[in-house]
């Protein structure tokens, strides 16, 4: 009898994939997305080497562009680090962009209106803030617990409610007295206004809380019976069914968590940067929907939107630097986006493989 080895190594299914799998995975993703990036670059008659070395120059190559990546940054963090939870509980919130506008309409009434003496006014403004993203989300939370509506559809669909209730506001009775012509609020008052990093425009406080609240996040579902509950209703109803566990309350606690946060990084844009409510595309550039990319490459994992969050921050800031120095528009940055969306989904099932290394096959050949 003899012994014949097939292969040095076998593939077989992992039910957890490895932090190294999809730390690989999620670079190929975003290589692969740069690569393909760059027929845009050569469609605007421009080489991919200059447009991507613009591209880094307006992200990281100056103190001031590396202080606009990490503005960009915060909201997408605190944004993300909801998403991360709710989707590592299989529950799709894709309505962050109107919970960040519900917080920043909260936070403009508390700053304009209230009449609150101005050291209560930034309290009082976050946490009426978070309760107005939470509450957004709520309604949909309800509508999928008690009627079984597609969280999908009704998320999205207030997306578009709250970004005409803000235009109707800044446009009605919220305009500001002396705007003339524009559309936008009168300025908050001084003591509505977050402190920032020197000359940059970067809020020391929601930076803090977002990389606390990342941190909390990873301790939260790893160390807490409540997040066990959060990840076995995730990756298994019918086992948390067995257990006992209620799905209506995790759906609820993670809606109401994910909306908090939401419109706790809409305060922070208007306090800390624009300082009044304007128009939503400005309030919000996009970071709702590209902070679904940024749970998505952190595979649901609070921690890890640290860094997922800083990269497309970077993305945001050199997208600037490309309409500036080269005239491409900054809706390229979508693209962008969206071809790392693709290369993500397109890879996922890979990372639920792993590579053996070994002799560990072998089979019988008979001898002559």
């Amino acid at each position: 009898m003899g012994r014949r080895k097939l292969a040095q190594f076998h593939v077989e299914l992992s039910l957890q994939p490895t932090l190294l799998s999809v730390v690989f995975l999620s670079f190929l993703s975003i290589v692969l997305a740069f690569a393909c990036g760059s027929v845009i670059f050569l469609f605007y008659h421009i080489s991919p080497w200059m447009g991507y070395k613009t591209f880094f120059q307006g992200a990281f190559g100056s103190w001031y562009a590396f202080s606009e990546t990490l503005k960009r940054t915060i909201p997408l963090l605190l944004v993300g680090e909801g998403l991360a939870l709710a989707f590592r509980a299989q529950v799709l919130n894709i309505g962050a962009e109107g919970q960040i506008l519900l917080g920043a309409v909260a936070a403009t009434w508390v700053a304009l209106f209230s009449g609150l003496s101005s050291f209560l006014l930034l309290p009082v403004m976050f946490l009426l803030g978070f309760v107005a993203g939470a509450g957004w989300a709520l309604i949909p939370a309800f509508f999928k617990t008690r009627f079984a509506v597609n969280e999908v559809l009704s998320t999205l669909m207030l997306n578009y409610v709250a970004s005409n209730l803000v235009l109707y506001l800044i446009g009605g009775p919220w305009k500001g007295k002396g705007v003339r012509g524009f559309t936008y609020t009168d300025t908050f008052p001084e003591a509505a206004w977050l402190k920032t990093m020197g000359i940059t425009r970067v809020p020391y406080f929601t930076l803090l809380v977002g990389i606390v609240v990342a941190v909390g996040g990873y301790f939260f579902l790893k160390k807490t019976a409540l997040g066990f509950e959060l990840r076995i209703v995730g990756s298994s109803p019918e086992t948390a069914k067995l257990l006992g566990i209620n799905e209506e309350k995790i759906i609820l606690f993670t809606m109401l968590l994910s909306g908090g946060l939401a419109g706790f990084a809409g305060v922070g844009e208007v306090a800390g940067i624009h300082h009044l409510l304007r128009h939503p595309d400005h309030i919000s550039l996009g970071y709702g929907y590209t902070a679904i990319i940024v749970a998505w490459l952190a595979q649901a994992n609070p921690l890890a939107t640290i860094l997922t969050s800083f990269l497309f921050g970077a993305l945001l800031s050199g997208g600037d630097a490309l309409r500036v120095s080269l005239g491409i528009p900054f809706q390229v940055v979508s693209v962008f986006n969206g071809l790392i969306l693709f290369f993500l989904i397109s890879t996922e099932h890979l990372s639920r493989y792993r590579i053996i290394w070994g002799n560990k096959k072998v089979v019988e050949k008979s001898g002559s």
